[in-house]
């Protein structure tokens, strides 16, 4: 075996993507910094505990390692979002609404499609303390004006309310395993088994989980839910917020469509859920809702929103085409040179010198090179 091949899904970033990912890490950093959301790091490592407060299936895609320095089991993060939670949690801790932004690298069992990586770069801004609509129309204008900054022009929102699923499996004890099957069908919009899956539960609630199969389409969908779903209060609540939902982001270029069946995340989601898609993905490049009961195992229970996204995936999907080019610069000590190169890369230019002293541009990755005119002057040529 080659020693310096990688693992399945794990790929190192050369020049051109690692600068396009680097430029858009801190474009949207300081977008978010503007809007009041403050950047936090959280450590690659915590005890297992701690990263997997968000069930059993974040801890299926946990790497672990044993502390030697405490024998405890510990875990490589799979996801920041538990990780700002406890930030929020434990050392923040005020009773107001914290804005809070990340971006790091987490590492996963496997990947989330056959197209991504197990080693994600993850983007994302989330906002505790506050209930109300409000709080989750800040959250998706924030993420249409990150879309806006990387150039995805009319993404698609997909949104759903987890309220819905919830209370139509409230009255029934169903099974761990039973309702991860359940999951798995309404995923696949899989109407046959679930109806195969749901024959114990009552009738009315059983219809109403097999009529959310073929609920998604645009905003008449939750017309048509209202008629076929229970007249249960949570579920009208929660049809009645997504439409005010759909009024508040009319003004936007922005796709809105609703899928009743998307439960994705529902051991941890409540409320609001949304995937958000772009031409020719098949996969979201977005992700959010409310989690209001994430900080509950760090002691600390209040309303939580937010958003995350895979920067990797983003500059795999819309590369900018730009390469990562220099200007070469010849070696010297003469002063006109060196403030030539320092006024240069003042202005933002990326300047190389040319250690082998044969100015081979090629070679050295650059488009340009540095040298002196008639008059003496430095001036840059395009080679």
């Amino acid at each position: 075996m080659n020693q310096w091949t990688l693992p399945d899904y794990v790929e190192d970033m050369l020049p051109d993507e690692a600068v396009y990912l680097e430029s858009l890490r801190r474009s949207i950093l300081d977008l978010y910094q503007a809007h009041g959301y403050f950047y936090v790091i959280p450590p690659m490592l915590e005890y297992i505990e701690s990263l997997n407060s968000n069930g059993q299936d974040m801890d299926l895609d946990t790497f672990k390692v044993v502390d030697q320095l405490s024998g405890r089991l510990m875990g490589v993060r799979a996801d920041i979002t538990p990780q700002v939670a406890r930030i929020d949690a434990h050392l923040i801790h005020n009773e107001e609404v914290t804005r809070l932004s990340y971006a790091g690298s987490v590492l996963r069992t496997k990947p989330a499609s056959f197209l991504q990586s197990r080693e994600p770069f993850q983007i994302g801004a989330e906002l505790y303390g506050f209930k109300g609509i409000e709080a989750d129309l800040e959250i998706q204008t924030l993420l249409i004006k990150t879309l806006n900054t990387i150039g995805i022009k009319t993404p698609v929102f997909d949104f759903n309310h987890l309220d819905i699923f919830t209370s139509l499996i409230a009255s029934s004890n169903i099974e761990r395993d039973l309702l991860d099957r359940l999951y798995e069908a309404m995923q696949k919009k899989d109407q046959s088994e679930v109806k195969s899956l749901t024959q114990s539960l009552d009738k009315k609630n059983r219809e109403a989980l097999i009529a959310l199969v073929s609920l998604y389409g645009d905003v008449n969908i939750l017309k048509e839910a209202e008629k076929v779903l229970p007249q249960d209060k949570a579920i009208k609540n929660a049809l009645q917020f997504l439409n005010q939902i759909d009024k508040a982001l009319k003004e936007y270029e922005i796709k809105i469509s609703y899928d009743l069946s998307d439960i994705r995340g529902y051991q941890y989601h409540n409320g609001l859920v949304f995937s958000v898609y772009a031409d020719q993905c098949y996969s979201p490049i977005a992700l959010g809702g409310r989690y209001d009961n994430i900080g509950a195992s760090f002691g600390r229970k209040r309303p939580a929103t937010g958003f995350t996204m895979d920067l990797k995936n983003i500059v795999t999907l819309f590369p900018n085409g730009k390469k990562a080019k220099a200007i070469l610069a010849p070696q010297g000590n003469d002063a006109g040179l060196e403030k030539a190169i320092e006024s240069l890369r003042q202005q933002g230019d990326v300047v190389a010198i040319d250690l082998f002293g044969d100015m081979n541009a090629i070679q050295n990755n650059c488009d340009r090179i540095l040298i002196q005119d008639a008059a003496k002057a430095w001036k840059v040529k395009a080679v």
